[in-house]
């Protein structure tokens, strides 16, 4: 193994930002050096910040341990023609969520539910009841904010604010403000990375996004209740969280996972309530039918179990995976569907503001 192998390895990591050139083409790659079994790479960068950072240290890292297993890898980091820096680090501020009135996590116990799906349609059935709103998509190994919306193809513009500093400015579409991950990676790309650099990722599409004035910031949490979740939520001045579910039986331990992480003595945020995903299947061309394929009144036992108000039931229908995958959510329509979006955003708005 010599620097022309790791070169080589290298020029898979792209930069999204430059019509997707990699870092060997751009120059990045100032310095390769092994030392005892480790790789340490140094990336330059033509100026103080730049709102990848993070995301290329990441891939250039994950790369490198995925081409030569067991290996050890060190990624640094300098700004050409001054003196080397210490290893990244990002100014994390609060400043940026300052005038944001309600941030709410979106949450489930496991993947599976429908999570982002709620997610998104509630953020554009927000900002149809004419609230400022915006969605951060936290699930960072699954990112799926930007297939959902139809801006598949942004890449958010950065803004110096000093000279230490710089803010990610959101996509917008529907009246909502969109950030996600999603819109760093190439399409298809698997983000590698292990747990503390996720969370550091994470908490940067939150905390260093310009997203002005808004009523609601919601967080599109990742399915589970592992160390990332309990970063976000001890990090991010989180007012509480929402849980997604679906109606089975089987889903009842997966809901307590979710209330027990919110609930515990550590973290204490609240709960505004559930939401019950998939609650019946409705076909399209049989509107008044339901057919409860997934069981009946799952969702009212899960309230009244854990003590926690049912928000809303949602249908299972054609439409709303049909709105996901073209980019057009269910919750721009008057269907039942969007209907049932715009009836759970209207009792969040209450209990919230309750």
């Amino acid at each position: 193994m010599n620097k022309e192998d790791i070169l080589k390895m290298l020029t898979e990591v792209v930069h999204p930002a430059k019509e997707s050139k990699s870092i060997v083409e751009l120059g990045m790659v100032e310095d390769i050096q092994f030392d005892n079994g480790k790789v340490i790479v140094t990336l330059a960068f033509p100026k103080r910040r730049d709102p990848l950072t993070e995301y290329l240290v990441g891939s250039t890292r994950a790369t490198i341990i995925r081409n030569i297993p067991g290996i050890e890898a060190e990624v640094k980091t300098i700004v050409k023609d001054e003196a080397p820096k210490k290893k990244a680090g990002l100014d994390l501020g609060l400043e940026e969520v300052e005038g944001i009135k309600h941030i709410i996590g979106v949450a489930s116990g496991k993947g599976g539910v429908g999570k982002s799906t709620v997610a998104v349609n509630l953020a554009i059935a927000l900002a149809r009841l004419g609230y400022r709103v915006g969605l951060a998509d936290a699930d960072i190994y699954g990112p799926s904010v930007p297939m959902m919306t139809g801006t598949e193809e942004e890449i958010p513009a950065a803004e110096r604010i000093s000279d230490e500093k710089e803010v990610i400015i959101p996509v917008e579409k529907y009246g909502v403000k969109w950030m996600s991950i999603g819109y760093f990676a190439q399409r298809g790309q698997a983000l590698s990375w292990r747990g503390p650099l996720a969370c550091h990722a994470l908490k940067q599409m939150i905390l260093q996004v310009r997203w002005g004035e808004l009523d609601f910031l919601l967080i599109d949490m990742p399915p589970g209740t592992g160390d990332i979740h309990i970063s976000l939520v001890n990090d991010i001045p989180m007012e509480g969280a929402l849980i997604v579910t679906t109606p089975q039986n089987v889903a009842i331990s997966d809901v307590e996972k979710g209330v027990s992480m919110f609930r515990n003595e550590n973290i204490n945020k609240r709960i505004f309530g559930l939401v019950e995903n998939m609650a019946w299947f409705t076909p399209e061309e049989l509107p008044e039918n339901r057919y409860y394929i997934f069981g009946k009144g799952g969702g009212e036992q899960m309230a009244a179990k854990y003590g926690i108000p049912l928000l809303g039931q949602i249908p299972l229908v054609q439409s709303i995976r049909e709105g996901g995958d073209s980019g057009e959510p269910a919750a721009l329509s008057s269907r039942p569907d969007g209907v049932a979006f715009v009836t759970l955003a209207s009792r969040l708005v209450e209990a919230a503001e309750s």
